[in-house]
């Protein structure tokens, strides 16, 4: 569909308008309207909140207001790219924000260029982060922390390798660092193209900034922490946990070294709410433990049905054990939010294809020590195999001066190959020792030097979709009530957002109304009609105009 507000596409274009005002027509069977369901938790979670603090868009026909409801609506549709938008229909979109079309992608790229060159996305994404962490300082308490590693499949520069679990491959990548809620709602992340581990990143940048966003307990009990970090075992260091227990810092992580399995007659049945309310039977224990004979930290091991002993160890000394197993077995809502946001917001993929020079004095690993530590590994794999060779070999046919000799002979050899194999480890075992594990980018050879991705256009756009997905949990939470798995809940707010609905503005009342068309699954009209209730209750005002939102569930008749 081309343009029809030809008027004020040219005063835009003389500059004579900041922005277009914004008008709705009576439209039929509008695709993806059903999106607009989404706008009450949208503005309530801070789509727009302190945008024109941080951003600045030049005069033109689209506003700044447009552009970001634009991608938070892109986002909850799952067109999972703005080059996908090519093969929207830009009118029917359009209708969507009041408009006759969206903008073109060339014109969407370059307004979100001129949105992410002015350097305020990080503050903007902190601004949100301190309105989430106030609204509900409850799930400030206790915090999951893990790397997610994107991959990256282009040319145009070769970034360090990572191993990707889910893969099982070690792949040109870069990582992003995401702090959430227990229930996998996002904070934020950090980005870091170049890896220092997980350690460093949390005593480095997480905590600095959780320190600043979280304000101090007011109770005067030393030993209760101000909040708890829950990471899995690359975060395990007993060291940084005494220093965060220091700071009053709780850390709670798998022990790396758990030891013998404890007597099961220690273990008792408890019965456990998961964070999804679900009720279930554990087996627990606890003993407390040692860490480096310096720091004294809770050990809770739960017994599995196969005998299997998971341990649990964490400096948060208040506490019950009960607790401690829930929130630790319930960091897999932070797996589940990766997998979830790869597959319906595509957070791996690329916004741009720009570059970012990376400083010189950043340390990398020595790419002659990671491949001596390799071909140490890859020896050692050779000689373990020849040792458990040779521990295995006997002579089980009768004595006989022939194949004794045969036999000797064979283990002299093993033997032989054993001690070169030995004499090998131990040559490179002592040029790593004098090799540098980490040296500057700078002193990088030329051709293994690297950029790293440029991040601005992607943590504007990223944490747009940090909106929209809370947004859309906000939602499936007020329709799991009448629900009886949350799964099915999260199925029906996608299928809403895809849904056509007729948009009726009435210009006397100032209102603008969506109806909903019925869904093919009549099961869940109460669930529907609920949230119209819920959301017509938010009274929702639609940004740039003085129409109030009503939302009501009609039918495709």
């Amino acid at each position: 569909m081309g343009a029809t507000n030809t008027l004020d596409r040219v005063a835009a274009m003389v500059g004579d308008i900041t922005e277009v005002p914004l008008d709705f027509t009576a439209s039929e069977s509008v695709p993806n309207a059903g999106v607009l369901l989404a706008l009450p938790a949208l503005l309530s979670v801070g789509l727009l909140h302190n945008v024109r603090k941080y951003f600045q868009l030049p005069n033109g026909y689209y506003g700044l207001a447009s552009i970001l409801m634009l991608l938070a609506f892109m986002a909850l549709a799952r067109i999972k790219s703005v080059e996908r938008l090519r093969y929207c229909a830009p009118g029917e979109w359009g209708k969507l924000l009041g408009l006759d079309r969206i903008p073109e992608v060339r014109t969407l790229r370059e307004k979100l260029k001129i949105l992410s060159t002015q350097g305020a996305c990080a503050q903007w994404g902190a601004d949100l982060c301190d309105q989430w962490m106030a609204a509900d300082m409850e799930s400030t308490a206790m915090l999951y922390i893990d790397g997610h590693v994107r991959v990256y499949h282009g040319s145009q520069t070769q970034l360090p390798r990572h191993h990707v679990a889910r893969e099982r491959l070690c792949l040109r990548a870069t990582t992003d660092y995401w702090v959430n809620a227990m229930d996998g709602q996002p904070f934020f992340y950090i980005n870091k193209a170049v890896d220092p581990g997980l350690i460093k990143v949390v005593e480095g940048e997480i905590v600095p900034r959780l320190k600043q966003q979280i304000p101090e307990q007011q109770d005067d009990n030393p030993s209760l922490p101000r909040f708890t970090l829950i990471f899995d075992r690359e975060g395990y260091s007993p060291a940084l946990m005494l220093r965060l227990k220091q700071q009053q810092i709780a850390c709670m992580t798998y022990h790396k070294y758990p030891g013998d399995a404890w007597s099961e007659t220690e273990f008792t049945q408890q019965q456990v709410t998961l964070v999804s309310g679900e009720v279930v039977d554990m087996a627990l224990a606890e003993r407390g433990t040692f860490l480096g004979k310096k720091l004294w930290v809770r050990e809770i091991r739960k017994l599995t049905e196969s005998g299997h002993q998971t341990a649990i160890i964490t400096t948060h000394y208040q506490a019950d054990f009960i607790t401690i197993a829930v929130s630790m077995f319930a960091r897999w809502s932070q797996e589940n939010f990766f997998r979830y946001m790869r597959q319906h917001y595509n957070i791996d993929g690329l916004v741009d294809y720009c570059l970012e020079e990376i400083p010189d004095a950043t340390p990398v690993v020595n790419p002659d020590y990671r491949q001596l530590d390799s071909n140490i590994r890859s020896i050692n794999s050779k000689l373990n195999r020849r040792l458990a060779k040779f521990g295995s070999m006997n002579l089980e046919t009768e004595i006989n001066p022939r194949k004794v000799e045969a036999f000797e002979q064979q283990k002299a050899e093993l033997l032989e190959e054993i001690t070169a194999f030995q004499e090998e480890v131990d040559t490179l075992k002592v040029t790593r020792s004098e090799t540098d594990q980490h040296i500057t980018l700078a002193e990088l050879p030329e051709e293994a030097r690297f950029s790293k991705l440029a991040t601005q256009t992607k943590q504007l756009v990223d944490t747009v979709k940090m909106v929209a997905y809370r947004a859309e949990t906000a939602m499936v939470n007020i329709l799991r009530e009448p629900m009886s798995r949350v799964e099915d809940a999260r199925q029906l707010v996608v299928a809403l957002y895809q849904s056509e609905a007729d948009l009726l503005p009435d210009h006397q009342n100032k209102t603008l109304t969506v109806r909903l068309h019925r869904l093919a699954n009549h099961s869940n009209d109460l669930a529907i009609e609920n949230l119209c209730k819920e959301l017509n209750e938010t009274k929702t005002i639609f940004p740039g105009t003085d129409f109030e939102m009503i939302y009501e569930f009609g039918s495709s008749g």
